[in-house]
Order: C-alpha cells, then structure tokens, then sequence
C-alpha cells in the first residue's frame, strides 16, 4: 500500500477534496494524508461542494500542519498550489514529489452561482489529476 501526502497552503480546500478523492478512487492502494504549511480549518463549502457533486463526505477530516507527519516515509508527496510547493519541506524519505497549482475556489467572491461554479471547476480538475495518478503511478 504506497502513503501519499497532499499538501497545500492551509490544509482548508484542493488539499482536502484531494484527500477524499484518493480516499475513494484508490480505495485500498493507499494511505492518504493531507496537510498545509499552515492550518486554516476546512472550507465549509468544499465539505458542501464534494459532498454535492461527487457524494464524498470529508466532514470527519481535520486541517493538520505538514510537521505532523515528519516520520511518515511517504512513497508520494503532491503539492497542490504553488505558494505549498514553494514551502514544502525537505522529507527525510525518497518521496516522489508531484505539483500542480490548482485553482483555488474558496478565494472567489460573488453570488452563490458563482461560488459554486468556482467549486464545480476545481472538483473537475482534482478528480481528473486523481484518476491520472491512480492510473499512471499506483
């Protein structure tokens, strides 16, 4: 079973859908753990949005800083927004490092629509980039 970490800049958002996609498309190939180089708590409209469009329920994860997990020997660590891949932090293992600066939908501000349609993008995106990995590197 291969350990991935995903990491983004506050553990709230694309860190944590990407977390509940692995959990649920790679079902038992992987232990999946999400962090952030800091901690913002989750986005209340990520849990609302995942769970919405694609049925995933992260309502029991947590925002963590990436220190937690300093003495996991990772197989894979993927970056999810530039500002996490900038900072991400030296792991003491052979991690194969991964990065893609995701749009990030929880700093979108207008109408509900609007919002929404911000979600529905990157949920698009980070259940292709998911299904990909799972495809090409598990």
């Amino acid at each position: 079973m291969k350990k991935i970490l995903v990491l983004c800049t506050g553990n709230s958002c694309r860190s944590q859908m990407m977390h509940g996609f692995f959990k649920t498309l790679a079902k038992d190939k992987v232990e999946v753990w999400s962090a952030g180089v800091e901690t913002h708590g989750l986005n209340k409209n990520a849990l609302v949005y995942l769970k919405k469009i694609e049925g995933i329920d992260i309502s029991n994860h947590t925002s963590n800083l990436v220190d937690e997990y300093a003495d996991i020997n990772f197989d894979f660590v993927i970056t999810v927004c530039d500002h996490a891949n900038e900072r991400c932090p030296i792991f003491p293992s052979s991690a194969k490092k991964f990065h893609h600066n995701f749009f990030d939908p929880s700093k979108v501000i207008g109408s509900e629509l609007e919002i929404e349609k911000a979600f529905v993008k990157t949920i698009d995106e980070l259940k292709k980039y998911t299904l990909n990995f799972i495809e090409t590197e598990l």
